[in-house]
């Protein structure tokens, strides 16, 4: 909040408010008794209760005096006193817990509103409130009472009827069939037959926030709601087990115990712009989310025995909140243009604000369409080249985008779990590769933890280079990331709006930026230059199995003179020697830095390798002066003071 903004001071004058509440009813409850001080008290008696916009209203009578020795069924009620309309908010409400006929005591600051055209007058700011027992008889019934939950009636106002849109269908059959944000509005509700619906039987509402503002933190079960599904996701469930990768090939490993590790959700919006997030039933696989996404998106569905779990902002790391503001679907039911004190216009900002909704246990949940027609409220994703995606100003924007995945690379923070690091995959498309300056032709996309990944993604990615549908990933400050709600594919969706964009695979040979002084660390590069230098305490090699690639090989216990490979379970006739061996190379693109490349195989330098490895006498002066490139490198660290950089030479996909 802002330092001496009107939301502090709110937020100050709340908090001293329920301060000065708890304060006080700790204070009646100390003293067990009514407060002596009856100056401007208020006493009343409730005839009827309901509960309308989560505010609790009484009808009540007023009384001049209750005395003490009758119940309250024998308190003299003068019959020209006036009715009075009681607002109690929820946590007041909770306190009292009030019935009919029962007589309270509302101490000052209460207020008195007189509405126009309207002869109940309204009390409010009834914090201060306490029901009286008047009686040893009351107190009985109260004992009685308690027992049993009273079931109070619940008042749903219809934002239609709250913005006068009581004769919107007559207005839209009229309207022409040109404005299609208004004319399609009548398809929410009349387009699928609610009778072949299971969950149909009810009353359908149109409006999210009114279900909740209606039904409370509960939620509802009988009550159901009419949205369209706008995005399709899995989230990673607490007990999930994260897919990782060893090395440069990925391991899928699910939980030992064959348990479920990630939870299908869906992005909603009713017809009024309002958006929630509702979490179905967790998936053994994530390897179904594909086809939940083609066959779910743009669908009309039904929500019942939906309850709250949270409501999310910006400020509590919202991601859903940011993949809202990228859709910017103008509503189907914009306010009406006959209400004066509200202007008729789709601009509207998206909701800063989004209800995450989760189903009860046992019951039907959700019921969708899929037979049924796209709807027009839908929007599918947008998709942008990776040039255009870099010049986008502004941070945590959504994007949408299909790339050619080059090489991927477990990040090595060794303090965070293996199953919780990232994911650095380094993609390119044709909008990069045909640049010439100022743009990179690599960019590096981060999956963090918290993005699921299918299974198909992961093996497939493990063989070769493949062209991937990013979906919903986030851009900010130079980078994007794919977090939480970004979906992979291997296939471009059926529905996307692809602005310019290619998304075919790369035909050609990819290009790699050169080393230069522009290079940043945690990039891939090409490199060339000359040998100035060979670090020999750090050359070694190792025999791998001819199969499999294992390097942890064995001697055989049968002959101590062959190895072993566990993986296998065979004797490796013909082990492949692996190499690594640090040299420094002088390079005109960065002619003051001292650069310093950790080579596994490098072509160019087999015969250096070889000599290094193999024999015991040789001359590293030999190999001095000799032409490497072009490497594909890792840039592992870039540094000024010392001013080093340190690569590894890499294989592409």
């Amino acid at each position: 909040l802002c330092r001496g903004g009107l939301a502090e001071r709110l937020c100050r004058l709340q908090n001293r408010e329920r301060s000065a509440i708890s304060f006080w009813r700790h204070q009646c409850i100390s003293d067990a008794k009514i407060p002596s001080d009856k100056s401007g008290v208020l006493i009343v008696k409730i005839l009827e209760i309901f509960e309308e916009c989560t505010i609790q209203v009484a009808i009540c009578q007023q009384l001049e005096q209750s005395p003490a020795t009758l119940s309250p069924e024998d308190v003299v009620i003068n019959a020209e006193e006036p009715i009075l309309k009681v607002l109690f908010t929820r946590e007041t409400a909770a306190h009292l817990k009030s019935r009919p006929q029962d007589v309270i005591h509302i101490y000052p600051p209460w207020q008195k509103l007189l509405l126009r055209n309207a002869d109940v007058p309204v009390i409010m700011n009834t914090y201060f409130s306490q029901k009286v027992l008047l009686s040893e008889y009351s107190e009985a019934r109260e004992k009685t009472c308690g027992l049993t939950k009273m079931l109070i009636r619940k008042n749903i106002i219809s934002l239609a009827q709250t913005f006068r849109l009581d004769d919107l269908d007559d207005e839209l059959h009229q309207k022409s069939s040109d404005n299609q944000q208004v004319a399609c509005a009548p398809q929410i509700r009349n387009n699928c037959n609610l009778k072949q619906h299971p969950l149909a039987q009810s009353a359908v509402n149109d409006s999210l926030l009114e279900m909740v503002e209606s039904q409370g933190a509960v939620g509802w079960r009988e009550a159901q709601v009419q949205v369209v599904i706008q995005r399709v996701y899995c989230l990673p469930a607490r007990q999930g087990y994260r897919s990782h990768i060893q090395g440069n090939k990925p391991l899928y490993k699910p939980m030992s115990n064959g348990g479920m590790f990630c939870r299908l959700c869906l992005l909603v919006q009713d017809a009024y712009g309002m958006f929630s997030e509702v979490q179905l039933q967790s998936l053994s696989s994530t390897d179904d989310i594909e086809q939940y996404c083609r066959r779910w998106e743009g669908k009309f569905c039904w929500l019942a025995g939906m309850k709250i779990l949270q409501r999310t902002t910006r400020g509590r790391r919202g991601y859903n909140v940011f993949v809202i503001s990228s859709l910017s679907v103008p509503p189907l039911i914009p306010p009406s243009a006959k209400s004066k004190s509200i202007s008729m216009t789709t601009n509207l900002p998206p909701p800063s604000f989004c209800y995450i909704l989760t189903v009860r246990s046992g019951e039907v949940h959700v019921e969708v369409d899929e037979e049924e027609q796209i709807s027009n409220l839908y929007q599918p994703p947008a998709v942008h080249g990776l040039k255009e995606i870099l010049r986008i100003d502004g941070c945590n924007k959504r994007c949408s985008f299909g790339a050619q995945v080059l090489y991927l690379r477990l990040q090595t923070k060794h303090s965070v779990p293996i199953n919780q690091r990232e994911i650095l995959l380094f993609v390119t498309d044709s909008t990069l590769q045909d640049v010439v300056h100022m743009i990179p032709k690599v960019v590096a996309v981060a999956v963090t933890a918290s993005c699921v990944l299918s299974t198909d993604i992961i093996e497939a990615l493990s063989v070769a280079s493949r062209l991937v549908f990013f979906k919903d990933a986030l851009w900010g400050n130079g980078k994007i990331i794919c977090v939480e709600r970004t979906v992979l594919l291997l296939q471009k969706p059926l529905l996307c709006s692809a602005a310019g964009a290619d998304l075919s695979e790369l035909t050609g040979p990819v290009r790699l930026d050169e080393l230069d002084s522009t290079t940043q660390a945690n990039s891939i590069c090409a490199l060339r230059g000359t040998v100035v230098g060979v670090n020999e305490s750090t050359a070694f090699s190792w025999p791998t199995c001819d199969r499999c690639g294992n390097g942890k090989l064995e001697l055989c216990p049968q002959d101590r003179e062959l190895l072993y490979c566990k993986q296998c379970s065979e004797v490796v006739v013909t082990p492949v020697l692996k190499m690594q061996l640090e040299v420094f190379l002088s390079c005109p693109s960065r002619s003051q830095s001292t650069v310093k490349v950790k080579v596994w195989q490098c072509p160019g330098l087999f015969v250096l390798l070889t000599m290094l490895l193999f024999t015991q006498t040789y001359e590293v002066q030999s190999v001095m002066g000799k032409e490497v490139g072009l490497l594909n490198c890792y840039v592992h660290s870039v540094t000024s003071h010392p001013n080093c950089v340190a690569l590894e030479e890499i294989v592409l996909l």
